[in-house]
């Protein structure tokens, strides 16, 4: 159980919580572990849970007109996902994909929708994360549609910093770099221009690429190069 509270403390939407109150959340969901690849939900299913994860990281994707996968996030440990649909009722957005091994933590919708009741703060923690994923989306569409091969490969790599990246000193690493066909699904160009660029950046001395790790030298500054 206080392994199980350790985590929730971790996740935006329960970090205002007493100990008291993390320790019924945690004894309300279940966990459940995934191999890498393992399908965790399918897009148009009927949604009955909320996810937290606990370790590992995990894609959310969906499929465009002509059958291409389209990674709309990559999410790591304390990210949540499934929410839309419980508070809706309607069937889910996207696929969620692991892309590590994974272990979620699992809230059926008629308890979240309890906790929602009986905790107004993690309504008001739930509304601000969907926001701040509203925004992200927005960004990403502008990407898609208005700039260059350059800005949207630096779009993707400034998403996956914010997501999953190490913040420190004004340098961020991504550890774990995901593949360079999965970076061009989330950019919507081919496993070549991710490379190309990669390899424009690192020239430039903007990133720096260490096996699989990825960090980039000056956050702020190459933020600023692609607004």
């Amino acid at each position: 159980m206080n392994e199980a509270m350790n985590f929730l403390r971790n996740v935006p939407i329960f970090n205002e919580l007493s100990e008291q109150d993390l320790e019924k959340i945690a004894g309300l969901g279940i966990r459940k572990k995934y191999k890498k690849g393992g399908i965790i939900l399918l897009e148009e299913e009927t949604g009955a849970a909320l996810f937290v994860i606990t370790s590992g990281k995990v894609k959310i994707v969906r499929m465009d007109d002509d059958g291409r996968e389209v990674i709309l996030s990559i999410l790591g440990e304390s990210d949540f996902f499934g929410e839309m649909a419980i508070l809706d009722g309607l069937t889910r957005s996207a696929s969620v994909v692991a892309t590590a091994k994974s272990e979620l933590f699992m809230i059926h919708r008629r308890d979240f929708l309890k906790l929602l009741n009986d905790y107004p703060s993690v309504g008001i923690a739930l509304l601000r994360e969907l926001t701040g994923r509203l925004r992200k989306a927005d960004a990403q569409i502008k990407s898609l549609s208005l700039k260059d091969a350059a800005g949207r490969v630096a779009n993707v790599i400034l998403q996956l910093a914010d997501e999953i990246g190490m913040f420190r000193k004004g340098r961020v690493e991504i550890d774990e770099l995901p593949l360079q066909q999965d970076m061009a699904n989330m950019a919507g160009t081919s496993r070549e221009t991710i490379s190309r660029m990669l390899h424009k950046f690192i020239k430039s001395g903007q990133l720096t690429l260490q096996g699989n790790r990825l960090i980039i030298n000056d956050y702020e500054r190459f933020k600023s190069f692609y607004p």
